[in-house]
């Protein structure tokens, strides 16, 4: 009981302590408009000094200033709406549907899983059997016993260092369902991973990765070795069991 509650003690401290230093936004300034707008934020500490720092979105400004005024407000954890989606889709043999993509602000081929952006209007069903049929010739299974799409119950910031983009990610069951549709200068190649085959292929791929296909990949692997423990009843667990 006394854990517990030094627990809660320690967390309402640190709410207190979040909300008393939170720097106050000043203004938001649009200073490169494009694809990717650039802006530039000024903030006020609490001790009364004001900084500035570069970020970006692909927003407008009275789109992001909202975002910005909504997240000061604490409201921002749960977005109604994501701005893209990140799908982990399953083929009908229980194999990992991965992608090699060329993505040129690395000059580089990425591993990564199937993704875009949602379009004005477009439920995240619809973007997810998009993006799909877009970048791997596949659809959402229709024969499937339950739910083909599962969605992670929070979107997450991909890269809060530079910007505010949230992403959701859905598990989906799915199926071919003929040639990817490729857009403009897209470079797209699939691949597939049966999930004994992950933990290898983690260990041993030199080609870039995108940190949600590393970390997915990493959970399907520990999953895998749980899965053998328990079955083959080998405990405990130990460092060895993921190399």
């Amino acid at each position: 009981m006394a854990d517990m509650t030094n627990m809660t003690n320690m967390t309402n401290m640190t709410n207190m302590t979040n909300m008393t230093n939170t720097p106050t936004l000043l203004d938001v300034e649009l200073v490169s408009p494009g694809w990717i707008n650039k802006y530039l934020l000024k903030y006020q500490l609490a001790d009364g000094s004001v900084i500035e720092y570069e970020s970006v979105s692909r927003k407008g400004l009275e789109q992001y200033k909202a975002q910005l005024e909504t997240n000061a407000r604490g409201e921002g954890g749960r977005p109604e709406h994501a701005d893209a989606v990140c799908i982990v889709p399953v083929l009908p043999d229980d194999s990992l549907l991965l992608i090699r993509e060329f993505r040129y602000p690395v000059n580089g081929w990425v591993i990564a899983f199937p993704a875009g952006l949602i379009e004005p209007g477009e439920t995240l069903r619809e973007c997810v059997d998009r993006e799909l049929m877009e970048e791997a010739g596949c659809r959402v299974r229709t024969d499937f016993d339950g739910d083909p799409l599962i969605r992670l119950p929070q979107s997450g910031f991909s890269s809060v260092g530079m910007g505010e983009e949230n992403v959701s990610v859905a598990i989906a069951y799915v199926e071919p369902a003929g040639e990817p549709r490729l857009q403009g200068p897209e470079l797209i190649e699939t691949f597939t991973l049966q999930r004994n085959d992950v933990g290898p292929f983690l260990d041993k791929n030199t080609d870039l990765i995108g940190t949600r296909a590393q970390l997915l990949l990493e959970a399907v692997r520990r999953t895998n070795v749980l899965k053998k423990r328990l079955a083959l009843q080998q405990n405990p667990i130990t460092k060895s069991d993921f190399a």
